[in-house]
């Protein structure tokens, strides 16, 4: 609003207000035409649906926007406009009148303001308008929305550190958007717990659904479902707080991000799903197939970035970053080219609470400007996990496949898959239990020796590229499992 205000001290009689929230732009102007010359002066509101209605008469004939700037330069005295989604394209008229109207109506106290979510001016006429973004709430302003719902309409009583908790998630909304998530999660409970907070998180899934390339990731697992890791299990430890309130009030360094390189099959994936989990943000993938699937990818890319930065704090998932983004190579693809380029001065350049979590499995195509720091904060390297590991892995699915652990002997089992990943042995538990449940009896660790003995792993059948998957990320890595 302070940019709107300074914006009409500076003379300026057409301003573009680049905003999703209608409703607040209506309620400061409408502010301003009682306020800003120290008298009521005349306030306008025009729709290609409705006209130009000016203090609440309609204004006839109107409709056409030619007609309405007419109208408004033939107008006496002071006055704002409001103008939603006013057209331009292939109007070269209006164009004229547009450039008309800055010259007549400079210095005279009367105002336009253009009001759209999305930014398109005519070249002819940038020079005349004047561009002001008019953000989504921030959390104070989303505490006072919160505040008006919770404690006024619904009577409910929250902390101070739930409230800045409920306004940190809110992030990304608009003020109608964030009384419709209240009265849609408190309509059903009287206090604020973590299924509350959940449902507001999965809330968020509505953007990834409008974008088209983004994919909301609910959080399912934790840091118990990975066997191993013990490095990284500690590094994202470390940060699990870095993005309350708290933190962010005390200038703490949030961290950029993540790259989690290393061999198939080893849970790369399952470690960025423990992330959101961890840190209660929402998570996001970017599925670079559809990006390159649509008429302009680089624009589409871009437009998922802002999309994942409006609901900050959250972390972005890019897959395979390595055939995606980091896929360009010299003379390659253009716009393939443009889109690394993009991303690259995004993760440099970036200030919203975003975390890019990313991996790779053809590490040989990862460009070294992927790679160096201050893109992201750390390069962990999954290998296969270790004996004490995959004895974790081996607890851990046959709990969720409802197994007695103690009825099995994991150290052998262990032993005998030396050299397995991650994936290779859940499936070999679940080929088990499917095989006993067809026989109608329960799983015995017989079962699993024969799915052993009839699995040729990973680690035999691609023996060569293993080994110069670990030469190449030696001393380029961090191991995920040992420092």
């Amino acid at each position: 609003m302070d940019r709107i205000r300074k914006a009409l001290l500076g003379g300026h009689p057409l301003v573009y207000v680049l905003t999703w929230e209608e409703p607040r732009i209506e309620r400061l102007a409408q502010h301003l035409a009682k306020t800003f010359y120290g008298a009521p002066c005349a306030y306008g509101i025009w729709t290609v649906v409705e006209g130009l209605v000016v203090d609440g008469r309609p204004v006839p004939d109107t409709q056409d926007p030619l007609k309405a700037l007419e109208a408004i330069l033939a107008a006496q005295g002071k006055g704002f406009y409001l103008m939603k989604d006013f057209p331009t394209a292939g109007r070269p008229e209006i164009v004229r009148r547009l450039r008309d109207l800055y010259r007549a109506l400079k210095d005279r106290g009367r105002h336009v303001l253009l009001v759209s979510p999305r930014l398109a001016i005519p070249e002819e006429a940038k020079k005349e308008i004047y561009v002001v973004e008019y953000e989504l709430p921030d959390d104070n302003e989303i505490a006072k929305i919160l505040d008006a719902h919770l404690r006024r309409r619904l009577n409910l009583s929250i902390s101070e550190p739930e409230m800045r908790r409920l306004a940190l998630a809110m992030r990304g909304l608009t003020a109608d958007e964030v009384g419709h998530v209240v009265s849609k999660v408190f309509s059903t409970r009287k206090t604020f717990d973590e299924a509350g907070f959940l449902e507001i998180l999965g809330e968020k899934e509505q953007m990834s659904r409008k974008e088209g390339v983004l994919e909301f990731v609910p959080p399912r697992f934790s840091l118990e479902d990975i066997g191993g890791y013990a490095v990284l299990k500690t590094w994202l430890q470390k940060r699990q707080s870095l993005f309350s309130k708290d933190a962010l009030d005390a200038g703490i360094p949030i961290p950029k991000g993540i790259l989690l390189m290393g061999i198939s099959g080893c849970g790369k994936s399952l470690c960025v799903k423990t992330i959101s989990t961890l840190w209660n943000l929402p998570l996001f993938r970017l599925d670079m197939n559809a990006v390159f699937g649509t008429d302009n990818p680089e624009m589409t890319f871009l437009r998922a970035l802002r999309s994942v930065e409006s609901v900050s704090p959250a972390v972005l998932w890019i897959d395979e970053i390595e055939m995606g983004v980091g896929g360009y190579r010299e003379g390659g693809d253009a716009s393939m080219s443009r889109i690394f380029s993009g991303f690259l001065t995004w993760m440099q350049e970036k200030s919203a609470l975003v975390f890019v979590a990313a991996t790779a499995n053809r590490i040989h195509l990862l460009p070294a400007e992927i790679i160096r720091k201050g893109r992201f904060d750390q390069v962990f390297f999954v290998d296969l996990p270790n004996e004490e590991e995959r004895k974790q892995i081996f607890a851990i699915h046959l709990k969720k496949n409802k197994c007695d652990v103690a009825r099995f002997d994991l150290v052998f089992l262990a032993k005998a898959t030396n050299g397995w990943n991650g994936a290779e042995i859940e499936q070999a538990v679940v080929s088990a239990v499917v095989d006993a449940y067809a026989e109608s009896r329960s799983i015995t660790e017989d079962d699993l020796y024969r799915m052993i003995a009839a699995t040729v792993p990973l680690a035999v059948t691609m023996e060569e590229q293993i080994k110069q998957i670990r030469s190449w990320a030696h001393e380029r890595a961090l191991n995920a499992s040992t420092s």
